[in-house]
C-alpha cells in the first residue's frame, strides 16, 4: 500500500517536469473559450496571425530587444534548430562549449555536416561547466545558457577577444523566460516553448541580431543548398508578416502567448528571474542540509535556477521514492537519461510556484523517513 502524505504537506500542484513542463491551470480553458475562432483557421488568416503577433511582441518586450534585433519562428523545436544552424548560420567552422546533452547534440550536428569544417569542441564532465574561448578561425561560438540535462547554468557573454563577424549562438531552451539575459551579448538566442513558456513542443523561436540576419541572407544567396525546412530567411520573412513558413501548432502558440502575457503582467524578466531564484534557494538549501541528498552540481555559481539536479545517497531507493511521490500526485522528477542513476531533477520554471517547490522538499523528507 502506498504511503499517504498528509494533505497539509502536499504542493497545490505536483508537476515538476523539466519538459514538457507544467501548463498552469486555466490555460487550456482559455484556449477552449477562443478555440472556435482560432483552431482550424488558416495560419494565413487574422485569428492566427494575431496570436503570432502576440508572441513576437511579447518576446520583444520580455527580452528588451536591442534596436535591429528581430524574432523568428519556425517548426521543429530546438533539435531542428541545431540542424538549421549548420545550414543557415555556420559559414565554415564553429566552436562548441559542451557541458551536457543539449550542447553535445549541436556539436554533433556541426561535426556531421559535410559542408562544414571540423568544429572545435570544449567539454566538461557532467555537472561541470565549459565556456567558449576566442579562436580566430571559427565564425560561430555555440553553447547552452542552461543545460536541462544536468542543471548547469552558463554565463551569456561574448568571449573575450572574439573578433567582429563571429556570431554567438546560445541555446536557451530551458533558460529563456526564466533567467535574466542581455540579448545584445548574443546574435542568436533560440529556444522552444515547452519549458519556461508553459506551452507544448514542436516550435523553435529565436532572436536574431542584424549580424545574424546578414549572415543568414548571405548564405541563402550563395550556392549552398538549404532545405526549405531549414530556411531561416524564409522563416524570418514569414514572421515579419505575422505568419509561420509552415503550418504551426496553433494551440502551442496560443498557450505561449498566454504565458507571455502573464509574465509581463507580473513584472517581466526580472520578476521571472526572481521567482526562479527563490525556488532555487529552497532546493539547494534543502539539498545542502539534508543528510541523504546533495546538489549534483558542485560549484554553487554553476547551479541552475530553473532546473535543479540533486544526487540521492546510494542507500535511497529512487524508484521506490518516486513511486510513492507519484501515488501522491507529485510527478516528473526523473533524471535525464544517461546522466545519473540515483538523481532527482526538479523544474523550477516561472509557472512552478516557489511555495510548491518548498512543499516538494517537505514531501521528499517525509517519504524518505518512512521508506
Amino acid at each position: 500500500m502506498a504511503l499517504r502524505i498528509p494533505d497539509d504537506l502536499l504542493p497545490a500542484d505536483g508537476r515538476f517536469g523539466s519538459g514538457p513542463s507544467k501548463v498552469p491551470a486555466g490555460r487550456l480553458g482559455a484556449l477552449a473559450a477562443t478555440g472556435v475562432d482560432l483552431m482550424g483557421t488558416s495560419h494565413r488568416q487574422a485569428p492566427v496571425k494575431h496570436v503570432v503577433r502576440r508572441v513576437v511582441d511579447g518576446l520583444t518586450t520580455l527580452f528588451s530587444l536591442p534596436s535591429g534585433y528581430e524574432v523568428a519562428i519556425g517548426n521543429g523545436g530546438s533539435a531542428a534548430f541545431w540542424d538549421l544552424a549548420t545550414f543557415a548560420l555556420v559559414e565554415q567552422r564553429s566552436q562548441h562549449a559542451v557541458f551536457g546533452e543539449f550542447g553535445a547534440k549541436f556539436a554533433s550536428a556541426s561535426r556531421n555536416a559535410p559542408w562544414l569544417g571540423e568544429p572545435t569542441v570544449l567539454t566538461a564532465e557532467a555537472g561541470g561547466l565549459a565556456v567558449p574561448v576566442a579562436e580566430d578561425d571559427v565564425d560561430v561560438y555555440a553553447w547552452t545558457h542552461n543545460e536541462t540535462s544536468t542543471g548547469v547554468v552558463a554565463p551569456v557573454v561574448r568571449p573575450a577577444g572574439a573578433r567582429a563577424g563571429q556570431l554567438v549562438l546560445v541555446d536557451a531552451t530551458s533558460a529563456a523566460g526564466g533567467l535574466g539575459v542581455d540579448i545584445a551579448e548574443t546574435d542568436v538566442y533560440y529556444f522552444a516553448p515547452q519549458k519556461s513558456f508553459a506551452s507544448d513542443g514542436g516550435l523553435w523561436l529565436t532572436t536574431l541580431s542584424p549580424a545574424a540576419i546578414e549572415r543568414a541572407e548571405r548564405i541563402a544567396a550563395s550556392d549552398r543548398h538549404v532545405p526549405a525546412f531549414f530556411d531561416l530567411v524564409g522563416a524570418l520573412k514569414s514572421t515579419r508578416l505575422d505568419q509561420t513558413y509552415n503550418t504551426p501548432a496553433v494551440a502551442t502558440l496560443f498557450l505561449m502567448a498566454e504565458q507571455l502575457d502573464w509574465m509581463l503582467a507580473q513584472g517581466g524578466l526580472d520578476a521571472m528571474s526572481a521567482r526562479t531564484a527563490a525556488s532555487a534557494e529552497t532546493v539547494y538549501g534543502w539539498a545542502e542540509k539534508a543528510s541523504y541528498v546533495a546538489p549534483f552540481v558542485p560549484d554553487p555559481s554553476h547551479r541552475s535556477p530553473v532546473v535543479a539536479t540533486v544526487e540521492l545517497d546510494a542507500s535511497i531507493d529512487k524508484v521506490r521514492l518516486m513511486d510513492e511521490l507519484r501515488a501522491n500526485g507529485i510527478v516528473d522528477l526523473d533524471a535525464y537519461r544517461g546522466v545519473g542513476a540515483n538523481q532527482l531533477r526538479i523544474a523550477m520554471y516561472p509557472a512552478v510556484d516557489p511555495a510548491d517547490v518548498e512543499a516538494l522538499t517537505r514531501c521528499v523528507d517525509w517519504v524518505v523517513e518512512r521508506l
